[in-house]
């Protein structure tokens, strides 16, 4: 028996590099035929086309939902997301799935708070998904941009021009950096100036180091001068606050698990109340002294949890 558990021990350490060697030829492979990146220039390519036609299209309904501001809002959630979605199809069809499990759970008589309780969480937590999933890929691109203007220092040292050294960063850099890029130099290649360009990449993104990348490059496209030193000298600012924001997050990371575990130590305390005693827990969802005490106490929840997420969050 031990020799056998050696032997599948050392079968198995084999079998975890040869995956690992296998992983890096494949990413090698992918980087030298520019595999990776004709398909990611290609999908910026489709994903403008797709937006100009989806702006032309589209319902009565989805018309007169776009005009609210709470849409433009969604809308450049979904894009900093990457999610090609309309954001007035979003809320359409949000609004509509709700409306109808709200009559089928009305039908059905069920308890009018849990009926509340279900339809918040049908419309709401699509859209805290987008947003966390946006707060996610703008965090991990603002993580590569050092390295962004490390390649584009060395593109344009080399010889390249800046719209060369864009498409560059988009065939040799991972996503989501690489996707932004590609969609600033397939913007260009459709008509629009590489400044153009890349100010509708301030707008995509609206993040301030992004603005530091842009505002350069403006300034330097009209007055003259070392455009790679000012992008070394940017890439160094952005790695320190980088560190710094590290730090920052894991000096308030007490603080923020303590916000989470008050905002839902009471919502679960209150359902297991309503599954092991149901009649004690009902004097708080039947009668109206107790509705009014129950409203009070979710308000009191939520403002708590952002006084919480006022005191941790620290601007770097």
């Amino acid at each position: 028996m031990p020799l056998a558990g050696a032997t599948l021990l050392a079968y198995g350490l084999f079998q975890v590099v040869m995956d690992l060697r296998g992983g890096e030829q494949r990413r090698m492979r992918d980087r030298l035929s520019g595999a990776k990146s004709i398909d990611r220039e290609q999908k910026a390519r489709e994903s403008l086309l797709r937006k100009t036609a989806a702006q032309m299209q589209g319902n009565f309904l989805e018309s007169l939902v776009s005009k609210l501001h709470l849409v433009k809002k969604l809308q450049s959630v979904l894009d900093q997301a990457d999610i090609p979605w309309s954001a007035s199809k979003v809320l359409v069809n949000l609004a509509g799935a709700t409306v109808v499990i709200v009559l089928v759970m009305a039908f059905l008589q069920v308890n009018p708070l849990l009926i509340l309780l279900v339809a918040v969480a049908i419309f709401s937590l699509p859209i805290l998904y987008m947003i966390w999933q946006r707060k996610r890929r703008i965090r991990k691109l603002v993580e590569q941009l050092p390295e962004v203007f490390d390649l584009m220092c060395q593109a344009l040292k080399a010889g390249h021009s800046l719209a060369s050294a864009i498409q560059l960063i988009s065939q040799q850099m991972p996503d989501p950096v690489a996707g932004e890029f590609a969609r600033v130099f397939q913007e260009q290649n459709l008509g629009l100036t590489v400044e153009n360009a890349l100010l509708n990449m301030t707008k995509r993104v609206d993040q301030m180091d992004v603005r530091f990348f842009v505002t350069a490059v403006l300034i330097q496209r009209q007055t003259g001068g070392d455009l790679a030193e000012v992008l070394e000298k940017i890439g160094k600012v952005i790695r320190d606050r980088i560190q710094l924001f590290g730090v920052v997050r894991a000096l308030t990371a007490e603080g923020r698990l303590s916000g989470w575990v008050l905002l839902l130590l009471p919502v679960l305390v209150f359902f297991g109340m309503m599954v092991v005693n149901p009649d004690y827990a009902a004097e708080l969802t039947d009668t109206d002294y107790g509705r009014k005490m129950l409203g009070t106490a979710i308000g009191m929840d939520l403002m708590g949890m952002a006084m919480i997420k006022k005191i941790v969050t620290i601007k770097v």
